[in-house]
């Protein structure tokens, strides 16, 4: 049971321990405070807002630079991607004697084709009354015109069917 006195003593350490609650909530948003300040401080000692906007125009500039650079060092791959599947990448050699007893293996098929196995073969028969070359078109890994064995060998290494 509580008489007069106690309700007003209640009241009174409620209040007071209110305030001291309010008290450290306080003195801690007073530290926040002054650590976020010496942050901001720190970060605008020696500059003033017209040295922070040029700072802030000189970055968005060379962002600009940085992605109009981007731009071209990215055309000039796709070129260069162009111009790597249009050229030779696959070749194929067989060395052969193309005359029996005439002076070893000095004859060769090579075949040579780029990205979609489209290309050409040579062929190079050397004998003793003089050298022959022959061309023959390859389209999607194969042609119009019937191969000789060496011709063959030279195309089925170059697609890598055939490893050296």
């Amino acid at each position: 049971m509580l008489d007069q006195y106690s309700l007003p003593l209640i009241i009174a350490a409620v209040s007071a321990l209110i305030s001291v609650i309010s008290i450290i909530i306080a003195l801690t948003a007073i530290g926040r405070y002054k650590s976020i300040y010496r942050q901001y401080d720190a970060f605008m000692r020696g500059r003033d807002a017209e040295s922070l906007e040029d700072l802030i125009v000189e970055e968005k500039q060379r962002i600009e630079a940085l992605e109009k650079s981007d731009l071209t060092n990215k055309e000039v791959m796709r070129a260069m991607n162009r111009n790597i599947r249009a050229s030779f990448q696959k070749a194929g050699v067989v060395r052969y004697d193309a005359f029996e007893g005439m002076g070893g293996k000095m004859s060769f098929a090579a075949a040579l084709l780029d990205y979609t196995n489209t290309g050409i073969i040579l062929n190079c028969m050397h004998g003793t009354a003089g050298c022959f070359l022959y061309i023959k078109e390859v389209e999607a890994g194969a042609t119009d015109v019937q191969l000789g064995a060496e011709e063959k060998g030279a195309l089925e290494r170059a697609l890598g069917y055939v490893e050296d």
